[in-house]
C-alpha cells in the first residue's frame, strides 16, 4: 500500500499557558498543505515491491538509511536528498506501527519512506507519516479502526499527529490534539504560496525557548472571522518572536512576501517554512 502524506500549515498560533504536565495549551488552525509531500509504502515482509525498488534507484547509499527492529517485526528504509541524519528505528512511522501492534497480531512489515517534506520546517512531516501509517496498517490488515481510535493512538505520538487522521481544516486546542472541524470561507478568494528556506531547520525545543505564554485580547477564532485583509496585524504566530531572533533572515523573507503584494504572511508552526496569501 502506498500513500503520500501531505504537510500542514498553521494559520495563527497562540501559546496560551504552561501546563503542569510540561506541555503548553495553544490554539491554532491546522490546514492541509499539498504543495509538498512524502511517499510512504508499507507491505508485508514476505511481499516484494517494485515501487520500493524503483524509488530507491534514484538515491545513492549516502542518501538512504535502513534498519530492522530487534524483534524483526519492522524493516524501514528512509530516503532523503539531504541524507538521513536520524536513527530510522526512532522515526515516528515505526513508533506508530509499534503502537498499532499493542494487543494486536501484526505480520512482519517493510516500510519505505521517501522524504519530500523538509525536516524542521514546521510542516508536520513526521507527524503526517505516523498518522498515515496508522491508517494504512489499520486498513491493509483489516482492523478498520474508527477515526476516534486512530486519533487516540496518534495523540500518543505527537501533538499535531491527530490532525492528519482526518486531514481536513481543524481548529486545534489543548496541546493541539483537541480538534474540531473549522472552515474559513474567506480563503477561497486567495491562493497560497509556500516558502521553504534552504539550510534552516528549527527544532520545536528551539522555538519554545524564550516563549512567554499569554492569552491574547482577541481569540484566534475571533480573528479568523474577520476579513483576510485585517489579519496582518491581528493573526500572529507566537513562535515568530523567538525564531526570528535566531534566524533574522526568516523575518526578512516574511517582509519580502509583503513587498511582493501578499495580503497575509506568516511562519508555519515552529518554522522555518513560511507561507503567504495572495489575492486571486
Amino acid at each position: 500500500m502506498i500513500t503520500r502524506p501531505n504537510a500542514k500549515i498553521n494559520l495563527g498560533l497562540n501559546v496560551l499557558r504552561k501546563r503542569e504536565d510540561g506541555y503548553h495549551d495553544l490554539e491554532t488552525l491546522f490546514l492541509p498543505c499539498d504543495e509538498v509531500s512524502d511517499t510512504l509504502e508499507i507491505i508485508r515482509g514476505d511481499d516484494y515491491s517494485h515501487t520500493v525498488a524503483s524509488i530507491q534507484e534514484r538515491y545513492d547509499p549516502s542518501q538512504t538509511a535502513q534498519a530492522i527492529s530487534p524483534d524483526g517485526s519492522v524493516m524501514i528504509t528512509i530516503a532523503r536528498r539531504e541524507g538521513v541524519d536520524w536513527d530510522p528505528l526512532r522515526d515516528l512511522t515505526v513508533k506508530a506501527i509499534m503502537i498499532m501492534a499493542e494487543g494486536r497480531k501484526l505480520p512482519p512489515l517493510k516500510v519505505f519512506l521517501e522524504k519530500g517534506i523538509p525536516v524542521g520546517a514546521g510542516l508536520g512531516g513526521g507527524s503526517a507519516d505516523a498518522a498515515f501509517a496508522l491508517r494504512m496498517v489499520s486498513t491493509m490488515l483489516g482492523f478498520n479502526l474508527s477515526e476516534e481510535a486512530l486519533c487516540e493512538m496518534a495523540s500518543r505520538i505527537g501533538s499535531d499527529c491527530p490532525f492528519f487522521i482526518r486531514n481536513i481544516p481543524q481548529f486545534g486546542e489543548g496541546r493541539g490534539e483537541i480538534l474540531s472541524p473549522m472552515d474559513v470561507p474567506a480563503l477561497k478568494d486567495y491562493r497560497m504560496e509556500l516558502c521553504l528556506p534552504e539550510g534552516i531547520s528549527v527544532s520545536t525545543a528551539e522555538a519554545y525557548r524564550g516563549i512567554v505564554p499569554a492569552v491574547p485580547d482577541l481569540s484566534l477564532k475571533d480573528v479568523l472571522s474577520r476579513p483576510v485583509h485585517q489579519w496582518r496585524d491581528l493573526l500572529t504566530n507566537d513562535f515568530e518572536k523567538t525564531v526570528f531572533a535566531v534566524h533574522p533572515e526568516l523575518a526578512a523573507l516574511k517582509q519580502s512576501l509583503y513587498d511582493r503584494g501578499a495580503v497575509y504572511a506568516s511562519m508555519s508552526g515552529s518554522g522555518s517554512a513560511l507561507f503567504a496569501l495572495f489575492q486571486k
